[in-house]
């Protein structure tokens, strides 16, 4: 059975919500609800403050880049494609050309929306955009200070490959790099 998402009801109730932390990314709110069988509890809710922009680049090639760093959060070096925040009041293209400028020092006149998708529904708000870059040329990059990154050109089959392997775990790659192997490469493009 199809659920119309737009006209069906929301079963939760929210009776309060209180801000307890907040920076220039995120907001974290604790919620006092009642859920959909009407027990009374408690949400927590992490709002985001910019889009989640991701970008594919390919040559006429062939080969994407991947941008290699240490993740904070996770302690970890991660492989991943060009991927950053994009303020919610810009056209998120804006920061899809930025974010492949500043990672990787590329321009792309060739622009697609491959897909939207939320990065973790059941606890924030995070909307994520992925976007194939073509049509390629240089430019200087100009990572931002927090971050410090390596570079990696390889073909798009073998960055689909290290997601098959487990080498590449990133949320945002794995869906755009497993979308664009359904997509992309078996179409033929």
């Amino acid at each position: 059975m199809a659920l119309d998402s737009e006209t069906s009801k929301n079963p939760w109730t929210r009776h309060s919500e209180e801000e307890v932390y907040s920076n220039p990314w995120i907001s974290v709110f604790h919620d006092e609800i009642t859920n959909p069988n009407g027990g009374r509890g408690i949400y927590g809710r992490i709002h985001f403050k910019n889009f989640a922009i991701g970008v594919v680049p390919i040559d006429e090639d062939g080969n994407t880049w991947l941008v290699g760093q240490h993740r904070y959060p996770l302690d970890y070096y991660s492989w991943e494609i060009p991927e950053g925040g994009g303020n919610l009041n810009i056209d998120p293209l804006e920061s899809a050309k930025r974010e492949l400028q500043e990672e990787v020092g590329l321009e792309a006149k060739k622009w697609s929306l491959m897909f939207k998708s939320e990065t973790s529904n059941s606890a924030t708000d995070e909307r994520a955009l992925l976007y194939l870059a073509e049509d390629l040329t240089p430019t200087p990059t100009s990572p931002d200070e927090t971050e410090d990154l390596k570079l990696r050109k390889l073909p798009l089959k073998e960055a689909i490959a290290m997601v098959d392997k487990g080498e590449i775990t990133d949320s945002l790659s794995v869906m755009a790099l497993l979308w664009l192997d359904r997509h992309y490469i078996r179409n033929g493009e």
